[in-house]
């Protein structure tokens, strides 16, 4: 069982991810923007982070970069979970610090697979 940070600023896909996740055995901490995920991680640090890219105030973008200077989340994987996908897009997401970029709309099982993977986990 991993502890995952899921930002964004769509309730219904927060949930969406929020049951996936819990029903395959994970604790989720769901909060709404990229600030908050920042704060949640460096208070508690999880084993996985997954950013939606377009939230107001800090961005999933900007919250990948915080995360990523900081010396306390060395090895903690990024997963960008967004509309966004143009080429420059996805690039930017990986300068960020992101390790896998899922495009919404998604499949939850797919997401499920992709958190598993990058957590090293058998699905």
């Amino acid at each position: 069982m991993a502890r995952i940070v899921i930002a964004d600023d769509d309730a219904d896909i927060r949930e969406l991810v929020v049951f996936k996740l819990r029903h395959a055995g994970h604790e989720v901490l769901p909060v709404a923007d990229g600030a908050a995920a920042v704060e949640a991680c460096l208070a508690d640090k999880p084993d996985l982070v997954i950013l939606d890219v377009m939230m107001p105030g800090m961005s999933g973008l900007e919250a990948a970069r915080s995360l990523r200077a900081e010396p306390a989340m060395t090895g903690v994987p990024i997963i960008m979970l967004t509309a966004r996908a143009q080429e420059s897009d996805i690039e930017q997401g990986f300068e960020a610090g992101a390790d896998d970029y899922v495009v919404k709309p998604f499949s939850p099982r797919e997401l499920a697979l992709r958190v598993a993977a990058v957590l090293g986990e058998e699905a």
